[in-house]
């Protein structure tokens, strides 16, 4: 529990990882009926891109700072950078929603926010950032008992964010049994799985652990903004997403190059691909 995120918010890997779930919350959107967001890996909430941690290392600076102020470079990154537009009204960046902020600027009254963070420190970070909000309650526990705790929800549509920190050597097996897990709780909601590109293997073993699974209909989105020739540093990242809205895919096979060509790069690219189709 070491792993501190205002380091690396708003980085490529945010940015990526934000936009497609503001995309997929926006497709929930599309019916009057309510839903649920479960985040099992919360952090803080938002992010001051002015303390020290965010000023150490810069990240945002080529991930949200290449887009912030600028016009979207394709229509289906709107949800998202309106969201970050909210946070900051003075048109300066100084604050980044994480996950929790993003979700949150999307729901609609009828729809419900569960945050949950092991962290004790971040915990009660977040748990001030919504204090009073009656439409968020929060959490602090282990995420994979969160899952079991809080599956089905009682809206019966909605998404599961599981977005670990990857401080773990097991992380890739753990979401995966951690998914098998929840889908058996609750199989129609929508799942979208973080994950880091840097070791190739490690992903190609994620994913045939999620494959052999059983579940059905499961993309894999991925965004790389470096050649993938050393897994010593953080060469791009994905998201496996279960239950993918309609047209989803479609989408983002044309949001992603723009985002791509947008932030700096020294290669990678991007791709949309069914893992298991829906049949």
């Amino acid at each position: 529990m070491n792993y501190r995120h205002i380091f690396h918010a708003g980085n490529p890997a945010d940015v990526m990882k934000h936009a497609v779930l503001a995309l997929i919350i926006d497709h929930l959107r599309a019916k009057p009926a309510p839903f649920c967001v479960l985040d099992a890996h919360a952090g803080i909430g938002r992010y001051d891109l002015d303390s020290e941690p965010a000023r150490k290392t810069l990240e945002f600076q080529d991930g949200i700072g290449r887009l912030f102020g600028q016009p979207a470079p394709h229509p289906a990154l709107e949800p998202y950078l309106d969201a970050v537009n909210a946070l900051n009204p003075d048109g300066r960046l100084r604050w980044y929603p994480g996950s929790p902020r993003l979700a949150r600027a999307l729901l609609r009254e009828q729809d419900r926010l569960l945050l949950n963070e092991l962290h004790p420190d971040d915990w009660q970070t977040l748990k001030a950032e919504f204090a009073g909000d009656r439409q968020v309650s929060t959490f602090k526990t282990d995420a994979y008992q969160a899952l079991k705790s809080h599956l089905p929800p009682r809206e019966k549509r909605g998404l599961v964010l599981i977005d670990p920190p990857f401080e773990q050597p097991d992380e890739f097996a753990r979401m995966a049994e951690g998914l098998k897990a929840a889908h058996r709780r609750w199989s129609t909601g929508v799942y979208a799985l973080w994950y880091p590109i840097k070791e190739r293997a490690a992903v190609w073993r994620f994913q045939e652990a999620v494959e052999n699974t059983g579940i059905r209909k499961i993309l894999t989105v991925e965004l790389t903004w470096h050649p993938e020739d050393t897994h010593l540093r953080l060469n791009g990242s994905g998201l496996l997403i279960v239950n993918p809205p309609w047209t989803l895919d479609d989408t983002l096979r044309a949001m992603l190059p723009a985002l791509h060509a947008a932030l700096p790069s020294t290669g990678g690219g991007c791709t949309v691909d069914w893992l298991v189709p829906e049949g």
